[in-house]
């Protein structure tokens, strides 16, 4: 069965037929990620409704920046009370690009009182707190990571957590492999397939430690919006770049599925 560890099936993008979406994707098991409390609410009532849908709850740094500390705790203490629907804790991590408006659904953050470092600060104490949440009811934790990656991977080394996913990782090839020494996995994105940095991180670490996403409806292989079904180009690439048949690096890409998610 083919994996797609992280999508956002939750987006606007699908909300005319999301029905058709799963259907065709009905030979993947989907996590698809939400971002903030009402984005969880609306991934656990997909993952309810379609028996390939799992539920991935998180805070992305952005939204969480907008929040209070009343706020914050609301989200964490929600994501805590549905631990067992959960598949994982994320997305969640540290982003110093996204300043909350380049792509629907995030809107504007109001950060003209507050400078770029002071976000910086605040998104590491945000993460931490999710890291330690993560901690407590030990579930893996889907990292996000854009231009934080060295942060990300020393807060992560912080804590106690054996089972964690880099997705979409854009560091450095060094920095990368002591990710991989840690045991912790990469989820590969369907850009893979035109994008060479992921083609050279699926080269140097070991399939053991490779897992597959579409972070759908962005990161498309072909242009356009993407969708879970299409994770199947990662597949391809991958077995490609392995020099493997593609059903065995089906078969050792669902096992790290399942057992990083102990399903």
């Amino acid at each position: 069965m083919l994996t797609d560890v992280h999508c956002h099936l939750t987006s606007k993008d699908f909300s005319r037929d999301i029905d058709k979406v799963v259907e065709r994707a009905k030979n993947v098991m989907i996590v698809s990620s939400g971002v903030n409390l009402e984005d969880n609410k609306r991934v656990l009532e997909l993952a309810k409704r379609f028996k390939n849908v799992k539920a991935g709850l998180g805070l992305y740094p952005v939204d969480a920046l907008k929040l209070d500390e009343r706020g914050l705790e609301e989200n964490l203490e929600f994501i805590k009370k549905n631990k067992d629907k959960l598949a994982y804790v994320g997305e969640a991590g540290l982003d110093y690009k996204d300043k909350g408006h380049q792509r629907p659904p995030y809107q504007p953050c109001a950060t003209t009182m507050r400078t770029e470092q002071e976000d910086r600060e605040r998104q590491k104490g945000n993460f931490l707190k999710i890291i330690g949440l993560a901690e407590r009811i030990k579930k893996p934790l889907l990292v996000h990571s854009r231009k934080a990656e060295r942060e990300c991977f020393e807060l992560v080394e912080s804590s106690d957590l054996k089972r964690v996913i880099f997705h979409c990782f854009t560091g450095k090839l060094k920095l990368a492999k002591k990710i991989a020494n840690k045991g912790w996995s990469f989820s590969i994105p369907c850009s893979v397939v035109r994008n060479p940095g992921f083609q050279r991180l699926v080269k140097e670490i070991d399939i053991s430690q490779l897992l597959t996403e579409t972070d759908a409806p962005y990161m498309s292989p072909f242009g356009g919006r993407n969708e879970p079904c299409f994770v199947a180009e990662s597949v391809k690439k991958i077995a490609e770049l392995k020099s493997l048949e593609m059903t065995e690096v089906e078969n050792i890409l669902e096992m790290n599925f399942q057992k990083m998610l102990l399903l």
